[in-house]
């Protein structure tokens, strides 16, 4: 069964999904939604129908599926349309920019019983799924501390486009969203935060850099650092060799250590001492091999088994509810200059 997805949005992320969907086996384009003339043009590229609304799609015919890659403040608005047609719904990373307005679009999903799944595409790359083996085998120990950067240089031309110069559509919801699912799925929950933010380069109503300490379910500590003001080369875009797009270099932007050893991403280097754990002690480094399969394609690829009933979803609406909660308590820290403490997940 082919299954047929409408791209929803048709920015910069909504090109690559049109792009992912053609390079997955079993899936195809069916539509793209997106209000803009450009648009029109995308959907010519790929000889597909264009509407300027999913209310307008749907009333020609629903998809199979709709990956939802519109300005974080239209995903829930747009998941709430998918979900009163029953159209299951891939909606991008954040899953919304309010919890309130997130949380129900969870509740909305299970009450009709339709598949929603959050797009933190970077857990279908198989270097996390190696990472996560690592961990979960117990060759790290006990996890005790985590380091996570994401420093990059967002040009001038990118803040051209008027909401991502507004509130919710800074660095903390865009990308330290990502780093905290991964975080998350791979040293397990969160339940503390304490951060600070700075729009002192561009003075915008975003951030554009943030600090944030936290503390996980299981005891260990973590510092995370993001800012898209920054020329550096510690980010997971410019790392993990994921998108062309960006020019790869071979240093690393996370690092996870525990009482046997410490593991390094995405270069996936994991050191330990072969004799004696101590300072004292020779220690090395193994590189563990990985795929590099596209994560766009292969979460297009689940998105589809989702909805022909074979698997459950890999990053559900509560995955990406989760990690929202984590962000909505960065930004509260960050107001208020106090530790917010988490509720445990549901």
């Amino acid at each position: 069964m082919t299954v047929c997805l409408t791209v929803a949005g048709a920015g910069l992320i909504g090109r690559r999904h049109a792009q992912a969907i053609a390079a997955a086996e079993g899936v195809a384009l069916a539509a793209i939604v997106d209000p803009s003339d450009a648009a029109a043009e995308v959907a010519a590229q790929y000889a597909v129908p264009h509407f300027r609304t999913l209310e307008e799609h749907f009333e020609a015919g629903t998809p199979d599926g709709v990956i939802l890659a519109t300005p974080n403040q239209a995903h829930v608005s747009g998941g709430m349309a998918c979900i009163d047609a029953l159209v299951p719904v891939l909606v991008e990373k954040p899953l919304a920019d309010d919890l309130a307005e997130g949380q129900a679009l969870v509740e909305a999903a299970i009450a009709a019983d339709v598949p929603l799944l959050t797009g933190h595409h970077r857990r279908h790359n198989p270097l996390i799924a190696r990472a996560k083996q690592v961990i979960d085998e117990g060759r790290l120990g006990q996890i005790t501390a985590v380091q996570g950067t994401c420093w990059l240089t967002k040009p001038d031309e990118y803040f051209q486009t008027e909401w991502r110069r507004l509130k919710g559509a800074g660095p903390v919801y865009l990308n330290l969203i990502h780093d905290v699912d991964l975080l998350r799925h791979l040293c397990g929950d969160i339940t503390s935060v304490h951060a600070m933010e700075s729009n002192a380069v561009r003075g915008h109503e975003v951030e554009e850099t943030a600090a944030i300490l936290l503390r996980f379910a299981n005891g260990a500590l973590g510092t995370v650092t993001v800012s898209d003001a920054v020329v550096a080369p510690w980010s997971w875009e410019l790392t993990a060799r994921e998108n062309p797009a960006y020019p790869a270099t071979p240093e690393d932007c996370y690092r996870i250590g525990g009482t046997q050893g410490a593991l390094s991403l995405p270069n996936l280097s994991l050191w330990t001492c072969p004799e004696d754990r101590s300072w004292w002690a020779p220690i090395a480094a193994t590189k563990l091999p990985f795929g590099f399969d596209d994560p766009l394609v292969r979460q297009v690829t689940q998105f589809a088994a989702v909805i022909r009933g074979e698997e459950k979803p890999l990053v559900s609406g509560l995955d990406g509810l989760a990690a929202l909660r984590v962000i909505e308590a960065v930004k509260r820290s960050a107001e208020t200059g106090q530790t917010i403490t988490l509720p445990p997940p549901e």
